[in-house]
């Protein structure tokens, strides 16, 4: 069974939003994830960030691919438009509902089997394409739909509960995706809410191609003292950045900092990232920092998080392309069809 309704009542006093909307308002149904998934905390955290920043659930596109991780969309955002499309084409199925309507938030879910292996060169054109949207990989180093086999984001000498180890130098999604030209790329933890929750936010904000790569342990298959992608080997390798906050443009900053440096990063509707700093003067608009970062700590067997690198100049597909500013079905017959006149000056511009 892979749907189960949530029952429809609620505690009376939920906290609201601006639109008048609880967190149940947000949530989809029951999951039927393993108990202790890292995935369930992802989508835990997609609600809370919705909700907080009162996106309205009609103007939100979910689409997902094949896997454990593409189960995510099911469990937030029921009133939201949702595409489960199939094993690594996720992201030509957002490249074309992304061209036919702009005017909507898009959360692409995958995981590291969907996007890292038969998905991998349709992850790297959606990067190299600029598609406005957040992309979040659920990364648990194995597939755990087909009973836990190594997948390609599996670190060398790493080993699953059968005792496979990974003989294969991995697939780094945050550093490929720095690399082909994303704005926005950031690493997580599934346990890390605190961290996880203000990036997405910053994530659905940005203009442009947002990645998120987050550490997701498969507790069924993948959860031992020998994988670097299990709860143990995270949280003692886990290296952060820093706290990081997110504070949209139409609320009174009003959070108390504690001590330390910290980074301030306007995104483009005016939205804040606090990046606060813990003693080194990382640069997360700096390219190449980001990538020294992130191999410093892998050689060190650590894994780097928070806001790796950020780029907020670029264009997106929309803006390269000089797409219309209408969604396809909202254009008229004399839009599609303007007319011979309209056609010959087209014509004269290739001569």
């Amino acid at each position: 069974m892979s749907y189960i309704r949530k029952p429809k009542f609620a505690h009376p006093d939920l906290q609201t939003n601006d639109l008048g909307l609880t967190r149940r308002d947000y949530e989809g149904t029951l999951t039927t994830l393993c108990g202790g998934c890292g995935h369930d905390s992802i989508s835990a955290a997609i609600i809370q960030a919705s909700a907080e920043m009162s996106l309205e659930p009609h103007k939100v596109a979910k689409i997902s691919g094949i896997g454990c991780s593409s189960k995510i969309p099911s469990y937030f955002l029921s009133k939201s438009h949702g595409f489960n499309s199939v094993h690594g084409r996720m992201p030509s199925v957002a490249t074309g509902a992304n061209l036919a309507n702009k005017n909507l938030h898009y959360v692409g879910v995958s995981g590291d089997g969907d996007s890292a292996s038969i998905g991998l060169g349709q992850f790297c054109h959606i990067v190299r394409r600029r598609i406005n949207m957040l992309y979040i990989v659920a990364n648990n180093g194995t597939y755990g739909l087909t009973k836990g086999q190594l997948s390609a984001t599996a670190d060398l000498g790493s080993k699953t509960k059968s005792g496979d180890e990974s003989l294969y130098d991995n697939i780094d999604m945050a550093t490929l995706a720095i690399e082909l030209g994303a704005s926005f790329v950031a690493r997580s933890f599934s346990g890390d809410k605190q961290q996880l929750i203000p990036l997405i936010q910053a994530g659905l904000t940005h203009k442009g191609f947002a990645f998120i790569d987050v550490i997701s342990p498969c507790v069924t298959f993948n959860n031992t003292d020998f994988s670097t992608h299990g709860y143990k080997n995270t949280w003692e390798n886990y290296v952060s950045l820093g706290q990081i906050d997110f504070v949209p443009m139409r609320k009174e900053i009003t959070t108390s900092y504690g001590a330390g440096r910290e980074k301030e990063i306007t995104l483009h509707d005016g939205s804040v990232i606090h990046l606060h700093k813990t003693g080194n003067d990382y640069d997360p608009s700096n390219k190449q920092n980001a990538l020294q970062h992130i191999s410093e700590h892998k050689n060190k067997g650590e894994i780097a998080t928070g806001l790796l690198y950020i780029n907020q100049s670029t264009s997106d597909l929309h803006e390269l392309q000089d797409t219309v500013d209408k969604s396809f079905n909202q254009l008229t017959e004399h839009d599609l069809c303007p007319g011979d006149e309209v056609l010959q000056d087209i014509n004269q511009t290739f001569q």
